[in-house]
Formats: structure tokens, sequence, C-alpha cells
């Protein structure tokens, strides 16, 4: 009972917070002040308290778009493990379901960004389902890959992969981090593959494909959006903290992670600009690279390469 209630509060609370420190940090490394790290909960409630504005031209898929984002993504939550390395429903072969039911909301949000009949707002949706048909196959096989190595065929083979890989454990240990990491500025709109602050019109590609929404709808999207940078957040954290520490430790272990990663992000978008568009697939293709890595050093691991 205390785990499922520590998870609930991590997954109400936590990504408003990640996104009120990346903030933070942006504005330490540009000399400012900046608002206060619950400015992104405050701006939530604010829009929720106001109505919304939709255009003539959408169909019902438009209005029904914010509720299936924000389900599914809930929905995807309760399989991966939170603070204590359990998730709520923990089944085999749980990572498939994870992201198919993400797969579910994202197919969501790019016909309802070409259901508004803009053409700036499709070329977002096909931005957005670009990058996702790389990122996909390179989960799977980082996925497949630690499962088959530890024989855990849910997300708990991640903090296992140290304790039954042996030697080559720290090594998969760090490219799938790293593959993680990327997955989440790629999935999280960050940069250098996104900007979210930008408002140029051939640079952008999530803020795009929510220009229509506002009130309500616009809340629940950008909601969703920090909850699935919070749940791949939290897939890394699995990978780095052991399996022998208590609790609380492990309560603790996981916030100072989190941290971190909130840190990393944004140090990152303050010390490097968003890289052209025509480069951004180079870069979506490193996590292909690394995770064809990770499938040739579990190979070498089973088969005494």
């Amino acid at each position: 009972m205390i785990t499922k209630i520590i998870n609930l509060i991590c997954l109400l609370i936590i990504p408003f917070l990640m996104i009120g420190i990346i903030k933070k940090t942006k504005a330490f490394w540009g000399g400012r002040k900046g608002v206060s790290i619950w400015q992104p909960l405050f701006d939530f409630i604010k829009l929720l308290k106001k109505d919304f504005v939709i255009s003539n031209t959408t169909s019902f898929v438009f209005r029904l778009a914010p509720m299936i984002i924000i389900c599914s993504i809930l929905a995807a939550s309760l399989f991966v493990p939170l603070a204590l390395g359990t998730a709520l429903i923990n089944i085999p072969a749980g990572f498939i379901l994870f992201a198919y039911i993400l797969g579910l909301g994202k197919f969501f949000a790019l016909i309802s960004a070409m259901d508004t009949g803009s053409s700036f707002e499709g070329m977002g949706a096909s931005r957005e389902a670009s990058f996702t048909t790389i990122v996909e196959p390179a989960f799977f096989m980082i996925m497949a890959s630690i499962i088959a190595l530890s024989g855990t065929y849910t997300f708990e083979a991640l903090s296992e992969i140290i304790q039954k890989a042996g030697s080559y454990g720290v090594l998969l240990t760090i490219f799938a981090v790293l593959a993680l990491f990327l997955m989440l500025l790629i999935e999280g709109s960050r940069v250098p593959v996104d900007d979210p602050t930008t408002h140029l019109e051939l640079t952008m590609i999530h803020e795009v494909m929510i220009l229509d929404n506002s009130g309500k709808d616009l809340a629940l999207l950008t909601w969703g959006n920090s909850i699935k940078m919070f749940l791949i957040s939290s897939l890394i954290a699995n990978l780095l903290i052991p399996n022998n520490l208590g609790m609380w430790e492990s309560v603790f272990a996981y916030l100072a992670i989190i941290l971190s990663i909130s840190l990393a992000i944004g140090t990152i978008e303050s010390g490097m600009a968003r890289i052209r568009m025509t480069h951004v697939f180079e870069f979506v293709f490193i996590m292909s690279s690394i995770a064809l890595i990770i499938l040739s050093l579990v190979l070498a691991k089973m088969f005494g390469g």
C-alpha cells in the first residue's frame, strides 16, 4: 500500500517538478533568477480554469484527442516501475504494452494535428511520426536484449542487468542509460531535437501540433508530455538503482537520479542550440546505433563471443 501511495505521489507531482527544475537550470545558466520550480504546476491549474476555443474546421477527433492522449499516458505509467522499482501492473512483456499504449496516444496526437486542416500542423505531425518510426525499434531492441540476458520478462530486468551480466553489466548499463536519455530528449521534444520555447515556423515539431489547443485541452497535453519524460527518466533510474537498497534509500536514490536528469536536460538546452532539421535524423539514429551495440554485447555475453 505504501509503495502504491509513493508511486502515485511521484506520478502526480514529479513531472511538474522536472519541468520546473529544467526551466530553473536554464535561467541559472542564462544569468537570470527564473520562475519558481512549481510554476509549471501553477500554469497547469490556471489552464484548467480556462475555457477552450475549437475551430469550426475540426471534427470530433480534435475534441477527443487530448483526453485519449492523457489517458493513454497514464495507462502506460501503470507498467513502469517507479520510486521503489515496482510497477502497479507487473506482467510479462509489459514493456510491449507500455510502448503501444503510448503509441495509441501518439496516433491521436498526430491525427488531431492533421484534423485542424492546417498544413503547418500537418508538417509537425509528419516530423513527429518520422522520429517515432526510428525510436520505437531501437527501444524494443534494447529491452529485448536486456530481457534475453536477464531472463526476466518485465521492466524489472532493468534493475537486474548488472547482477546477471557480470563484467558486461556496467558497459550495458552505460549504453542503455545513454540510449534512454536520447529517447527522453526525442520523445520529450527537447533540445537538440526540438525546442519547446521556439516559435520559428520551420523548426517547430511538438509545439506546432498543439497550436490550436487551449484551456483544459492544452493543460492535459502539456501534463502528458511531462509525464512521458518522467516515465523514461524512471526507466533510467531503475537501471542505476541496485536491488539491495532499503525502501527509503531507494526513494532518495530515485529522486536524486530524476533531479540529475532534469539538471542535465537544462544544462544541455543552455549549452547548445537546436540542430538543423536536416541533421535531426542523424541525431535520432544515434539511439539505433547504441541499440545495435547493446545487442552485440548481449550476444557476445550469451554465446561467449
